[in-house]
């Protein structure tokens, strides 16, 4: 990996492009410090070091913003309603015809289904910034502070405005921000700044577990996290990389005198084909209950049940929820992404077929059998890697933000091989290019 950085650094091209890339990270790391107005700053450092890393409910939003979120500012709700409208639209595609109809007419569809995207971005933004606002100024957004309900002074309606605005327009520049690197940089750009907001938060957490230590000054907790998030990324790897490659074999088609198809290739389908989106699906239906126990009034028993039950990571009940909701959404997710169906028309429509399965139908049961026995192995990973914060929770006395849970280690390390692979495939590209001349 170091050494594709080295030579994309020795091609000027890539080079340009990487540091074009560093730009708009820096850009966007500046944008995760800048406060919107009518937020005391003071009241809010106060609250957030009394918290201590445990930021409850918002620990999600708050490590998809790299820490903007609870800091309030420009950037604060970063770039998780993007991720929440792309999903929404994804899962939308598979129930709605026309946006199923886009989906097939290529880029000219695609373009379009971006254009959906980006409008459902700047709405959710609207709705969560509402949010962000009204939970700050009620002082819920710092439960445990003396000083929260002064986080927010002015409690003016055109204040409020304002403060929305700006949020939304801060989600915007990180969209836009998001594309530039896409259409001038290396690699995904929303992937590139999702990456860079959660590996903003390691040094902090790592820093907060070293002084919460007791053995040998924290420097043994220390060692062991690191340690255990070493062997995790090494599993994660692992995992990612592994696949199941199906053979299928295209008959010889005879036009004229010449000769076409006869050859063989495969279609690789990923033990983890759901990738960390179950992760953040099941995180997110977590959240609701224990959200709406948060805002009611008044000690009804379903609201003890949930605040006992569903509030603390370490609880059983809460663990059995979470591993069964990952499971459950990783075949959920793989049911609608993956259409056997579909493949097994095209494979027929041009002469495709699996050695030893008929064609049409057959081949889309057996799809369906081998993507089935697979996604189990893969649901199990993602459920037992989500759940290491919450052993680390029991095992170190850590808080909330254990610096190598599961989704942040899925997202990292996928990003991570995902952009050396793009690095890797430019500069092949480039030395065939100087072979050629």
């Amino acid at each position: 990996m170091l050494t594709a950085f080295a030579r994309a650094f020795r091609t000027p091209d890539l080079r340009k492009k990487l540091l074009f890339t560093l730009a708009i990270i820096v850009v966007y790391r500046v944008g995760t410090h800048v406060p919107i107005p009518g937020v005391d700053y003071t009241s809010v450092q106060r609250c957030v070091d009394e918290a201590s890393g445990n930021q409850g409910l918002f620990g999600l939003v708050n490590m998809f913003s790299g820490g903007a979120l609870l800091q309030i500012t420009v950037f604060a709700l970063g770039i998780m309603p993007y991720i929440t409208a792309s999903i929404i639209l994804q899962l939308l595609t598979v129930v709605i015809p026309r946006l199923e109809a886009l989906k097939k007419e290529g880029s000219a569809g695609t373009t379009k289904i971006t254009q959906y995207t980006r409008y459902l971005t700047v709405a959710l933004a609207i709705l969560q910034g509402t949010g962000l606002v009204a939970t700050a100024r009620s002082g819920a957004l710092f439960s445990g502070c003396t000083v929260a309900s002064q986080i927010v002074p002015d409690r003016a309606i055109f204040t409020t405005i304002v403060m929305v605005v700006c949020m939304t327009a801060g989600t915007a520049v990180v969209m836009w921000l998001g594309e530039l690197i896409t259409d001038r940089g290396i690699g995904n750009g929303m992937s590139i700044l999702m990456f860079i907001s959660i590996a903003a938060t390691f040094p902090s957490a790592l820093w907060a577990i070293k002084k919460q230590g007791t053995l040998a000054d924290g420097w043994i907790e220390f060692g062991t996290v690191v340690a255990v998030g070493l062997v995790m990324v090494a599993l994660v790897v692992f995992v990612e990389q592994a696949q199941r490659r199906i053979p299928v074999q295209y008959a010889k088609r005879m036009i004229g005198r010449r000769s076409y198809g006869g050859t063989s290739t495969y279609i690789p389908l990923k033990v983890n084909q759901a990738g960390v989106i179950p992760v953040i699906f099941a995180s997110s239906l977590l959240y609701i209950p224990a959200l709406v126990a948060q805002f009611s009034s008044g000690n009804s028993s379903w609201k003890t049940w949930i605040e006992a039950n569903l509030t603390k990571g370490d609880h059983p009940i809460y663990i059995s929820i979470y591993f069964l909701l990952i499971v459950f959404f990783a075949f959920f997710y793989v049911a609608i992404s993956f259409n056997p169906e579909e493949v097994a028309d095209n494979m027929k429509k041009y002469g495709g077929f699996i050695p030893g399965i008929r064609a049409g139908r057959p081949t889309a049961e057996y799809l369906s059998y081998v993507l089935n026995r697979i996604t189990w192995p893969g649901s199990l990973y993602l459920g037992l890697i989500a759940l290491v914060p919450t052993m680390a929770l029991v095992g170190f006395d850590a808080n909330q933000n254990f610096p190598f849970g599961g989704t942040s280690i899925l997202i990292i390390v996928g990003v991570g091989l995902e952009t050396v692979k793009q690095i890797e495939s430019q500069l092949q590209q480039r030395n065939y290019e100087g072979f050629l001349r």
